[in-house]
């Protein structure tokens, strides 16, 4: 299962984006899908999750409360809207799938993932 990511950018301090992770043709049922980020140097940081089971999330501290983690209706595309972003919000973007559906953000929990999706906050 190759993941396909989209919607990175450039983008100014206090804006938006939002990224969208799918595999064209393939449902995500049974699944649990989560979002990464890593900067330059830096280790891949799990910053948000939803199962397709329960449609329950979690995210983490980093990013509690500016981003949103959600399906669409046919569960075939993982949205990441992206708030109030800030320059240390600045990253490449991964999305990844759990076949057990588990909310976990620590990436050897998840055996598939996408290339990435570069995002810049900058004036």
């Amino acid at each position: 299962v190759q993941l396909v990511e989209s919607g990175g950018g450039l983008v100014q301090p206090g804006g938006s984006l939002r990224l969208s992770c799918d595999v064209p043709g393939f449902s995500f049922d049974d699944y649990a899908i989560a979002w990464f980020r890593q900067a330059p140097e830096k280790e891949r940081e799990g910053i948000a999750v939803v199962s397709s089971s329960v449609s329950t999330t979690e995210y983490a501290d980093s990013v509690k409360g500016r981003f949103t983690i959600s399906f669409d209706d046919t569960k075939t595309t993982v949205y990441l809207q992206l708030n109030s972003l800030n320059p240390e919000d600045s990253a490449v973007y991964y999305c990844a799938a759990n076949y057990a559906d588990l909310l976990r953000l620590d990436p050897p929990a998840y055996g598939f993932w996408g290339q990435g999706t570069q995002v810049t906050v900058s004036p």
